[in-house]
């Protein structure tokens, strides 16, 4: 897994900061009502929405100026980059899961 391209996002043509963090899951609680926990695989609205609140949430710890609102940026997602996003995370997090059962032994 290429991790800097988990960590950048390509947006309208721009790259942006990208990566899971508590002001994301923050922020995603906020916006949708639920814990990220509770996300759902079969809904496109929440899947986009946990990736902008990453992207807010990176940006904002970057001082990378985004001032896209959800709608504009939902507009300028490929779904290539959504695929990726999700791929990418669940490899993370098999990895970390690997790891993790490695340091118990």
């Amino acid at each position: 897994m290429d991790k800097n391209k988990l960590n950048k996002l390509r947006i309208a043509g721009k790259e942006y900061p990208c990566r899971v963090t508590m002001g994301a899951m923050v922020r995603f609680k906020n916006a949708a009502g639920k814990d990220v926990s509770e996300l759902k695989q079969t809904d496109i609205s929440e899947l986009v929405l946990f990736i902008f609140c990453c992207v807010q949430s990176a940006c904002h710890a970057d001082h990378v100026d985004f001032d896209m609102d959800f709608e504009t940026f939902a507009d300028s997602l490929e779904p290539d980059s959504v695929n990726s996003f999700y791929e990418d995370m669940a490899a993370s997090q098999k990895k970390r899961r690997i790891l993790c059962r490695a340091d118990k032994h």
